[in-house]
């Protein structure tokens, strides 16, 4: 799901609020998340998980055009821990609709002459 289809699935939900104010509280919900993380702060949203940053230590890694060897400094990165709820609905409903695959269509039984 994109955000423009998140916001259309809210909008059609909730047919009280305009779509523009919509659009306005899920942009300040992403805001806020990202500034959060960015002063290294953790954030919990309780049955769908927490977001968080991992340090990731300097290494040397290899630019694959020309195999030379490069180094790689010190960095934060955004880390997404699944809360218990969202694992346990995620795991009933089966396995998740990625988008690429289509259903198989029915098979045809040759009608006789």
């Amino acid at each position: 799901m994109t955000k423009s289809e998140l916001i259309a699935q809210l909008a059609a939900e909730n047919p009280h609020l305009r779509q523009p104010d919509i659009e306005l509280i899920v942009a300040t919900i992403f805001e806020e998340i990202t500034a959060a993380l960015a002063r290294g702060q953790r954030v919990e949203l309780r049955g769908f998980g927490a977001f968080s940053t991992k340090q990731r230590e300097p290494r040397t890694g290899r630019n694959p055009r020309t195999g030379e060897t490069v180094d790689v400094s010190a960095k934060a990165v955004p880390y997404f821990k699944p809360g218990k709820e969202l694992r346990e609905r995620v795991n009933e409903s089966g396995k998740p609709d990625d988008g690429k695959r289509r259903p198989a269509a029915p098979r045809r039984t040759p009608v006789p002459a």
